[in-house]
């Protein structure tokens, strides 16, 4: 949304498509070829949303490095969106929450009880992996040779 910011609302759409191109690609190779092709075609009129996007480039393409079958729950930001709904419309009905220790209690207990609806990541198993530093190379596992 930064980078969309930073364009006429005219240009919005197709920029829109272009920024999806470069996170939807199969590999890292293609998304950098989206993301040259962005760059390119509005670096020299609208070099501050260029500036947004290459700023976070190691950022945005950092889910490469992990597996495959993550891909789907790193592109999204729904997890937190969807944990600190929950806070936000508590805390408005109950029109604020007091002290800062009433409002981290009650912060924490409510994020507590909506963890019981979240569901496992797709293949969690794969997170012994990346947690042992095993590297990922497109989503694949790269196997040691």
């Amino acid at each position: 949304m930064n980078v969309l910011n930073g364009l006429p609302k005219q240009l919005q759409p197709s920029a829109k498509e272009k920024l999806h191109q470069i996170w939807m690609a199969e590999t890292r190779k293609d998304a950098q070829a989206a993301f040259d092709a962005f760059v390119n075609a509005y670096r020299a009129k609208h070099p501050k949303a260029v500036e947004c996007l290459l700023k976070d480039q190691d950022a945005l393409l950092a889910f490469y490095d992990f597996p495959a079958e993550h891909w789907a729950h790193l592109r999204t930001t729904n997890p937190i969106e969807s944990t600190f709904a929950t806070v936000r419309l508590r805390t408005h009905k109950t029109k604020g929450c007091g002290t800062r220790q009433a409002t981290l209690a009650m912060v924490f207990k409510l994020a507590q009880v909506a963890e019981k609806r979240w569901r496992k990541l797709n293949d969690h198993k794969l997170l012994e992996d990346v947690i042992r530093g095993i590297r990922f190379v497109d989503g694949i596992k790269e196997i040691a040779g």
